[in-house]
């Protein structure tokens, strides 16, 4: 890897009107400008991820990562940027704008092979309106297939970069536009269409995000002298849930259900009961690894509705605890979770006090 990607975060984003800065608006669980941060470490592409911005983030753990301040005006930001890493030895550089959040990794690599002929490649699309040209007084019709619309992370060979970008003093739009003006050959390439400009707020709900759903449910027989856990804490009772690990059913619900959204099987298959490695362990522990997984394959919690069947303990006094313990196990605010207290009427077993019942929905979404 001998390539830079530069992530320019630094605008104002004033057309976008939010009291959040743009880059750092939230979709699917994160801001945007992670978005692109994340997909530029899983290309396994870039030496190093540059960060260019005037705000404070929370920077990534990934070492490749480096974050500095930007200036007033997007090209001054690129060559503040330019200018870091000029020692780094670097063949290529990406720029890219944190306002694009919606390019794949799959445009990377594209643009990657080809730059191994050309020393510049810029990704455009072409547009289905009809477009006129107003000079002065007059408008001329334009052949709209001979327009495109460029699009980031563009791509250059540093040096030519470097070279153009320190002998420039004047405001220009993208990197692409140093090459034109110095008459240097630009390899044109197929862009995305989702591959959109993030500009005001209405521009989000282009991103596409797909939700999917997932059902989980358990049951578990009460035992005296056994501590009964609910949600991830001790919930005081005389008798505890039996089973293999700590009988937890709101817990095992909850992953069956994420298991689902995902179409990873069940818990069963995860942790099956005659592993003695898994012999008394929390719930909690065996929730982590499943969230890691969620985080991982880009999944989102939207929210979680649980039904508690009992008869004992009461639902209603330990709500609270049990949705703090919840939100917090899950990273998610409270106001997502709702827990629902169900009998039933002293019916069979879980009716005579001798087990407890849980069902979970959960929805989820999922950014490629």
């Amino acid at each position: 890897m001998s390539d830079c990607f530069i992530l320019l975060a630094a605008g104002k984003g004033k057309r976008f009107k939010s009291n959040t800065l743009k880059q750092f608006h939230i979709l699917n669980g994160k801001p945007l400008i992670y978005h692109s941060i994340e997909k530029a470490i899983k290309s396994k592409i870039f030496k190093e991820v540059i960060v260019v911005t005037n705000s404070k983030i929370k920077k990534p753990k990934d070492k490749i990562v480096k974050v500095i301040k930007g200036g007033l005006e997007r090209f001054e930001s690129s060559k503040r940027a330019l200018e870091y890493i000029k020692n780094k030895k670097f063949k290529n550089v990406y720029i890219h704008d944190a306002a694009r959040p919606n390019f794949s990794i799959k445009l990377l690599k594209r643009l990657n092979r080809e730059l191994n002929n050309n020393k510049a490649v810029v990704p455009y699309t072409n547009t289905d309106h009809s477009v006129k040209y107003r000079e002065g007084a007059n408008i001329f019709n334009l052949k709209r297939e001979n327009l495109i619309l460029t699009q980031t992370p563009q791509c250059f060979d540093f040096k030519t970069l470097y070279k153009l970008s320190n002998n420039n003093k004047k405001y220009i739009s993208d990197e692409a536009t140093l090459f034109i003006k110095n008459n240097l050959k630009i390899k044109f390439i197929k862009g995305e269409k989702d591959n959109i400009k993030i500009t005001t707020t209405k521009d989000l709900g282009k991103i596409k995000l797909k939700t999917f759903y997932g059902i989980g449910f358990d049951i578990h027989r009460l035992v005296k002298g056994k501590k009964l856990y609910l949600g991830g804490i001790h919930i005081p009772y005389h008798s505890g849930l039996k089973g293999h690990s700590d009988g937890d059913v709101i817990i095992h619900s909850i992953i069956d259900a994420l298991l689902g959204c995902m179409k990873k099987n069940d818990i069963g298959t995860l942790y099956p009961n005659n592993d003695l490695k898994y012999k008394n362990i929390r719930s909690t522990k065996m929730l982590k690894p499943i969230l890691e997984t969620l985080k991982k394959e880009n999944y989102n919690l939207n929210n979680i509705d649980i039904n508690l069947i009992c008869e004992k303990p009461s639902v209603a006094k330990n709500r609270g605890k049990i949705i703090k313990s919840l939100s917090k196990l899950l990273q998610i605010k409270k106001y997502k979770i709702n827990l629902k207290g169900k009998t039933v009427e002293k019916l069979g077993i879980i009716g005579k006090e001798k087990a407890i019942a849980c069902e979970v929905v959960v929805s989820v979404s999922n950014y490629d």
